[in-house]
């Protein structure tokens, strides 16, 4: 027997919304401009990551790979250095999709 293709949870998807959707949630928009760092928490507590970890390239890495979000590092890092609270909102957005349907991984 040939497998000639993998199962769908392997399937590249994209992120639940765009990066410069932030008006899509406006609670999350708000504590992405106003509390930056409080977003990056809850962010890294939904991943069971350390809050001291930052927000950054690394973490944006470590949750397109969790997910088989088609990107690279270098976008990432690219992302990040340039909008660094349009990112966590795509994120934090992201992550209340996923908790919603069911599937977040721990």
């Amino acid at each position: 027997m040939e497998v000639t293709s993998q199962p769908a949870a392997f399937e590249p998807r994209d992120f639940h919304s765009d990066l410069m959707s932030c008006c899509d949630d406006m609670g999350v928009c708000c504590c992405g401009f106003f509390c930056l760092p409080c977003l990056g928490c809850s962010i890294a507590k939904d991943m069971n990551e350390c809050c001291c970890c930052g927000l950054g390239m690394p973490i944006r890495s470590v949750y397109r790979t969790k997910y088989n979000i088609p990107g690279s590092m270098c976008k990432d890092w690219m992302i990040a250095y340039c909008c660094l609270s349009c990112a966590a909102c795509q994120m934090r957005r992201d992550i209340k999709i996923r908790k919603s349907n069911g599937t977040l991984k721990p």
